[in-house]
């Protein structure tokens, strides 16, 4: 915005300059501009004596070239027209105070990312907060790093809350910041309801929607499906994290990637619909760009990385990356490990419906002895990966479901799918 005012800018100071500077009060300052029949109509503008100009109504005016039949001609503004460029020089300072105002706001808080801004163009413009005493608790249905989540009631209909304690306000702003994105509405992540804190315990509170089936964890370890039903928990996994990393521009303000960081069975929630949504991102990386480049965070040592220990990627267990920068070929990593453990309950990939029971992955081969060291031999010294059935090479979908399953886990970060990808594959199968 800045830039596109800018040469109107140096135009009225040029204008504007002379003017207030090198005349003396009562002398009229002459125009040079060309009187001809086609622009006569600028006579009013005060006495014009051949192509010269004095202007009466006002201190200056400003002369300007128009292209008739590819050639330049010199024509001149009257004073009506000084007095809007005068407006639009305003306008284009005011907008220049706001972009010094947010940039010297950054500079002053680098953690600025972590809060809610309604001057930064990327996050939303309202507010979530809640009245919590409409919030009643019912019981407990999960835990996780920090929070606990509750069924319970918001204004007479079943949620799911999230109860954060005090102490781990950074994980509540963290959170709370992701789904207050602009256009983060989806069928396929859970939906946000709002927020609030709660005056007796001081604990912060995320009120969601609820999800009638719990976690794809304990969807998988109590069921089995059949391949329909299996496609359809796959496919709209893919569509929510193909949303979720995307980059989006509209109207309604700027949806930057993010990145979810970790992507478990855990932190998936089946619906009363059958398919899947994301939830849980209280680990998540909001990508945004400065300067035609992505943010970036540091690099972590393995006792500083969040997520879940069996799905962490080859190059995250090694330590050897810029976790925000590649974050997202993180995602499909643990993404093709979720997508394993679904195939794996599916009745119709196994004879006479013989299905395993559920485990996680690397469960089977490491048991027990899953730690961070085991599992990086494991995944990235000897590339190993989950077992698939011998016999799916034999079925329809089976060949296609196996490429699919380690293009997502590829040892190079670079070789692995996109969600979007990873999502028009599911269809076409």
């Amino acid at each position: 915005m800045f830039l596109r005012c800018l040469p109107l800018f140096l135009l009225v100071v040029e204008c504007i300059a002379p003017c207030a500077s090198s005349r003396s009060p009562g002398e009229r300052r002459q125009c040079a501009f060309q009187v001809s029949p086609q622009n006569s109509k600028y006579l009013k503008a005060g006495n014009v004596s051949g192509s010269v100009q004095v202007c009466e109504r006002t201190d200056c005016c400003v002369g300007y070239y128009i292209a008739v039949h590819g050639q330049l001609q010199v024509d001149v503004l009257d004073e009506t027209w000084v007095i809007i460029v005068a407006i639009v020089l305003v306008l284009c300072l005011l907008v220049v105070a706001v972009q010094l105002r947010c940039l010297s706001h950054h500079k002053k808080n680098p953690q600025a990312s972590l809060s809610i801004s309604p001057m930064c163009p990327c996050q939303t413009m309202h507010t979530s907060q809640i009245d919590v005493t409409d919030v009643q608790l019912q019981q407990i249905v999960g835990r996780g790093h920090f929070a606990t989540v509750w069924r319970g009631t918001y204004q007479g209909s079943a949620v799911a809350v999230k109860v954060i304690p005090a102490a781990a306000k950074h994980a509540f702003i963290s959170e709370k910041e992701v789904y207050e994105l602009p256009m983060m509405k989806h069928a396929s992540i859970i939906h946000f309801l709002g927020a609030g804190r709660r005056s007796d315990d001081g604990n912060w509170l995320l009120v969601l929607q609820f999800a009638e089936y719990g976690s794809l964890h304990s969807f998988l370890r109590l069921n089995t499906s059949s391949w329909p039903t299996s496609l359809k928990l796959c496919l709209s996994l893919s569509q929510g994290l193909s949303y979720l990393h995307s980059d989006l521009h509209t109207q309604e303000g700027h949806k930057p990637p993010v990145a979810h960081r970790d992507l478990c069975s855990f932190n998936v929630l089946v619906q009363a619909d059958g398919t899947c949504a994301l939830c849980d991102f209280g680990n998540s990386t909001i990508l945004r760009s400065h300067s035609g480049h992505r943010q970036m965070g540091n690099a972590m040592s393995h006792a500083q990385t969040p997520g879940t220990l069996c799905y962490m990627s080859p190059e995250i267990l090694e330590g050897s990356v810029n976790l925000s920068g590649w974050c997202l070929h993180g995602d499909i990593y643990a993404l093709g490990l979720v997508l394993w453990e679904i195939c794996t309950r599916c009745s119709d990939l196994f004879e006479d419906g013989a299905v395993p029971q559920h485990l996680l992955p690397y469960e089977r081969e490491l048991g027990g002895l899953l730690t961070w060291e085991s599992l990086t031999v494991h995944v990235s010294h000897k590339e190993i990966r989950p077992s698939i059935p011998e016999h799916w090479q034999l079925l329809k979908q089976g060949p296609a479901l196996q490429d699919l399953l380690r293009e997502c886990w590829d040892l190079d970060p670079d070789a692995r799918l996109t969600a979007e990808c990873v999502m028009d594959r599911l269809v076409s199968l």
